[in-house]
């Protein structure tokens, strides 16, 4: 598998064949992937809430810190390269 390089400056959003929704059974946020429930934490599901294909992952960044008091960047761009690999997620170059 090749290496995925996340920029700044790149637009994440969710692909076509993927849903973010709130499961009332689970209490929790899932991401509906075709066979597969990806169950978030409260911070995953903030994450994927702004990837709407418009916001950089800087953007998205800062907006993190204006919720929670600490947002070490490399987790948000560790997370966002994780769904990239399992084609979750989708990049346009900003």
């Amino acid at each position: 598998m090749d290496s995925i390089t996340l920029s700044t400056s790149d637009r994440p959003r969710l692909a076509r064949h993927v849903r973010l929704t709130f499961s009332a059974a689970r209490q929790r946020h899932v991401l509906l992937h075709p066979e597969t429930v990806v169950v978030l934490n409260t911070s995953g599901a903030d994450i994927l809430e702004l990837c709407d294909g418009r916001r950089t992952v800087a953007e998205i960044e800062t907006e993190l810190r204006s919720h929670y008091r600490e947002v070490p960047d490399d987790e948000v761009r560790r997370f966002l390269t994780q769904l990239v690999a399992r084609r979750c997620v989708e990049l346009t170059d900003g």
